[in-house]
């Protein structure tokens, strides 16, 4: 999809659609009103006999208005002015997505961006338009044999901005939009791969594929026996019962001073997890392919910073493996030695991610000495329990980490919840045989996970999101979100900027 911005008169402008808003109750936005005035009352007439309430998401195409330029005019519901927040307005244009693809129009001028949203300026607007169009038309057909294409599928869509100063700063926001879109198609296309084409050998050529994007990018991946002389006892755990090798992938993006401490982002790659020997229960047990988001995510928030330049030192690192069931595999009660020296008692083979995890932030402390670490996993069941499917739970020893990783998700209405990581959590971890057990009790499951964690990054600023929730939907949207690429990427772009100032 082609995206520009665009200051004039809606009833000048020459389009396959013009895209307009009605408030409830039957209302019209300021720029509908330009247009009716000039075409005689059309929409006003349209709006009275009863065709449109303006509810919000709903749409209604017309034709042949009076003294415009446009082929077809699409009214889009607004619902309430007041109550057009960030959450509406992304209903407001998904809905008008849906509608503009199934018009025959292969380019649209839309007005909705012109919308007045609480608290959001020109650029916020922008940038959502986009990302927001981006990941309605998203489908993964990739393996049908059959693929459903839009007769005339809609490929261009000009965004107003208010006036011509407004320009540069909506072009902006349009190449972050795009970005951020790209990153998370890439996400979503990697989680909805089945496991037996995305393992760990897959995402490591694709983490090599992406490297050979730029020159700023380099990568390396470490094979099992790398990790086995490094004594990665934890990770290696993890995969001893599965046929496919384990790879730990290091994609290094050096677009700050050479000498800056990089951001380290960790993310969790279990390509399947049947959950071991401690074997998960059969139903939905397919959607196991998830549990590589948080790898996922990571690959598809370096493709955006590396679409948009951004002038910072990342690392994104992925230990990926598949957790399998077998004659070799872990069993509940092994204890093992982590790369930090750490024992683990294994109570339960399904509690992997944090076990490879452990051993992946210890590697990452070690070799690149990181200014900031944000792990991302599918983490635990428990986190989907508290919070829903909504926010994704954060956890971190550091405030003000805290706060920029809440503002970035705000920002991007990809949002994150703050949960406790008190020490009084700890002694449900404590075992009798070893330093750590990878399990403690049931209540407050996602908190003593990351406190697990927690006791291997002690000496980093570091913070923790648990999208076991958000990673994936089910039911008939059944598919992999590209979330948290939105939230991640914001946040890298605030730490740009602040960089620069």
């Amino acid at each position: 999809m082609e995206f520009s911005v665009k200051s004039g008169n809606p009833e000048k402008q020459r389009t396959g659609c013009l895209v307009l808003g009605v408030y409830e109750s039957r209302r019209l936005t300021p720029a509908a009103e330009q247009f009716d005035a000039a075409a005689d009352g059309f929409l006003g007439n349209v709006l009275r006999r009863g065709d449109l309430e303006g509810k919000a998401g709903q749409t209604l195409l017309l034709v042949n208005a009076p003294q415009s330029l446009c082929d077809r005019v699409l009214l889009v519901g607004c619902g309430r002015e007041r109550d057009l927040d960030d959450r509406r307005y992304r209903q407001i244009i998904t809905a008008a997505t849906h509608q503009l693809n199934e018009t025959g129009a292969t380019e649209a001028v839309s007005y909705l961006s012109d919308l007045s949203v609480k608290g959001r300026d020109t650029a916020w607007k922008v940038r959502i338009a986009v990302e927001t169009t981006e990941e309605a038309l998203y489908r993964f057909d990739e393996l049908k044999s059959k693929k459903d294409q839009p007769r005339r599928p809609l490929k261009r869509i000009v965004l107003s901005v208010p006036s011509r100063r407004e320009l540069p700063v909506g072009e902006r926001a349009v190449s972050e939009g795009l970005a951020i879109a790209n990153g998370v198609k890439l996400a979503r296309d990697l989680g909805n791969l089945p496991p037996n084409i995305c393992n760990p050998s897959h995402l490591a050529e694709r983490a090599r594929t992406l490297a050979q994007s730029s020159e700023r990018f380099s990568c390396k991946v470490l094979e099992r026996a790398d990790m086995e002389a490094l004594g990665m006892g934890a990770l290696l755990a993890v995969t001893r019962g599965a046929h496919t090798p384990p790879k730990l992938i290091a994609l290094e993006w050096r677009g700050g001073e050479a000498d800056a401490k990089p951001i380290a982002l960790v993310g969790k790659g279990v390509t399947f997890d049947s959950g071991g020997i401690s074997l998960k229960p059969g139903a939905d047990m397919d959607q196991m392919k998830f549990d590589m988001c948080g790898a996922a995510s990571v690959l598809g928030t370096l493709s955006a910073i590396a679409e948009l330049q951004l002038p910072l030192n990342v690392v994104g690192v992925i230990p990926t493996v598949e957790n399998m069931p077998g004659g070799d595999a872990t069993r509940p009660g092994d204890i093992v030695t982590t790369l930090s020296g750490q024992t683990v008692e294994i109570l339960n083979t399904d509690a992997e991610g944090r076990l490879i995890l452990c051993d992946a932030l210890s590697w990452t402390e070690q070799t690149y000495e990181p200014a900031t670490v944000v792990d991302i996993a599918t983490l635990t069941g428990a986190c989907v329990v508290a919070l829903g499917h909504f926010p994704h739970g954060l956890f971190s020893n550091h405030g003000p980490l805290a706060n920029e990783l809440l503002d970035a998700g705000r920002a991007e209405h990809d949002r994150a919840w703050e949960m406790p990581l008190w020490e009084d959590y700890q002694e449900g971890l404590d075992s009798n045989f070893a330093d750590i057990a990878n399990i403690g009790p049931r209540e407050g499951g996602a908190i003593t996970a990351a406190c697990f964690l927690a006791r291997f990054t002690r000496k980093l600023h570091w913070a923790h999101l648990d999208i076991a929730g958000t990673a994936w939907k089910t039911g008939k949207a059944k598919g992999a979100t590209g979330r948290p690429v939105p939230l991640l990427t914001r946040f890298l772009i605030e730490r740009a900027a602040a960089a620069r100032d």
